[in-house]
């Protein structure tokens, strides 16, 4: 009895979860302008603090290759100035690291880089505090869009 109640809750787990992260991706669709199916997220851990890289799929859909580049310029700029609404839009809820990013915001470079396919968010600083909360924010990212990148530099 007791497996098949483990099995259970592993179950209902496991479509609570699936539900989340289907919630998460059509919450970003519309928050970011593109499509999740149409284009591939990345989130880099660097020493200095990370990236944020999306890439559309097929390198002649320069629909979505401009969509990502308007919205990670629009990304730049909106973490630059301490506003993280899309994420916490997108995730509903604050993301881990965002309170400390918000307070160490001049401490925290956001730049934006196009890329073949895409675009680029890099993210640095000398602060070691920042680090951390920008880790701590990309670790997040990471998990909720269950990308598999490493979870360290």
């Amino acid at each position: 009895m007791k497996k098949l109640l483990g099995l259970a809750l592993l179950v209902a787990g496991t479509i609570a979860y699936s539900q989340s992260h289907h919630d998460v991706d059509g919450r970003g669709d519309h928050a970011m302008g593109f499509s999740h199916e149409k284009t591939t997220h990345h989130f880099r851990l660097t020493m200095d603090g990370g990236a944020i890289e999306v890439t559309a799929n097929d390198p002649n859909d320069t629909q979505s290759r401009d969509q990502i580049r308007h919205h990670l310029t629009h990304i730049a700029g909106m973490f630059s100035a301490g506003n993280f609404n899309a994420p916490m839009f997108i995730h509903d809820q604050t993301p881990p690291g965002v309170p400390a990013m918000k307070r160490l915001k001049s401490q925290i470079k956001y730049e934006f880089e196009n890329m073949e396919s895409g675009g680029c968010v890099k993210i640095g600083s000398s602060n070691r505090k920042a680090i951390d909360a920008v880790h701590e924010f990309l670790r997040f990212q990471i998990t909720d869009h269950q990308t598999g990148d490493p979870l360290k530099p």
